[in-house]
This record gives C-alpha cells, sequence and structure tokens, in this order.
C-alpha cells in the first residue's frame, strides 16, 4: 500500500517595490535556495501552515491573498503536496530566521528563478510568478 503524501504548504511572497520582489530562502542542511514552505503540523490547515512557515523562514509577517496552486514531487520516496499562496510583506523582519534557513534574499521575478536550485520550483514560479 501507498504511503500517504506529505502535507505542505508555503508563500510565494512578494515586497512591493518599482519592480516587486520575491523572496527565496537558502537552506542550512543543503544549501539550497528554495521557495519557503514546510510541513502541516496536526490539526494545522494548509493555509495556517503556509502562513506560520513563512514567518519562520523570512522572518516577515505577511498579508495571505489567493491561492496560486499545488506542486507535487518525490522527496524521500514519497510524494510531497506543497500548496501556495501569494503573499506580501510589508515592511522589515519581525523575527530571527528559523535555524534551518541560512539567508533569505528579495529578487525580482527573474532572478528568483534562477536562484532556486530545484527545477520544479523553477517550473512553478515560472507558470504562476506573472499572475
Amino acid at each position: 500500500m501507498a504511503r500517504a503524501p506529505v502535507m505542505a504548504a508555503g508563500g510565494i511572497v512578494l515586497r512591493r517595490a518599482a519592480t516587486p520582489l520575491i523572496a527565496v530562502v537558502r537552506q542550512r542542511k543543503r544549501n539550497e535556495w528554495v521557495l519557503p514552505k514546510g510541513k502541516l503540523d496536526d490539526g494545522e490547515t494548509p493555509k495556517e501552515a503556509a502562513h506560520r512557515e513563512v514567518l519562520e523562514e523570512t522572518g516577515h509577517d505577511v498579508a495571505i491573498h489567493e491561492f496560486l496552486g499545488t506542486l507535487v514531487y518525490q522527496s524521500g520516496g514519497r510524494s510531497k503536496v506543497v500548496h501556495f499562496w501569494r503573499m506580501e510583506a510589508d515592511g522589515g523582519p519581525v523575527r530571527k530566521l528559523m535555524n534551518d534557513i541560512k539567508a533569505v534574499d528579495w529578487l525580482t521575478l527573474d532572478d528568483a528563478i534562477a536562484r532556486l536550485s530545484r527545477e520544479y520550483e523553477r517550473a512553478f514560479l515560472t507558470q504562476i510568478g506573472p499572475i
């Protein structure tokens, strides 16, 4: 019998500027640049998890806007299902980054796509970025 997929959520986090900037985070363990996201805690909705994970990984409290879609991929021999929302950060960080995250960069859409380490995240951001 197939194992249940890992459920996760995250955000495409924008900062308003003449050219909007998108947050990408650098993981400490794998030294990869990824979109901010993480697994759901028990009893947490995907939207609640997305908000919590973005706060932990970027340090920014965000306003959550529309649902952007779902990314499904294989991780550790299991399917991982990640729901994403468009989010907006206003002002500076309100907390320190969680220990798993080494850095946050705010990049233009094209630069964010180029920086991401994982092809499936680059493809996802390419598709939803112009929205």
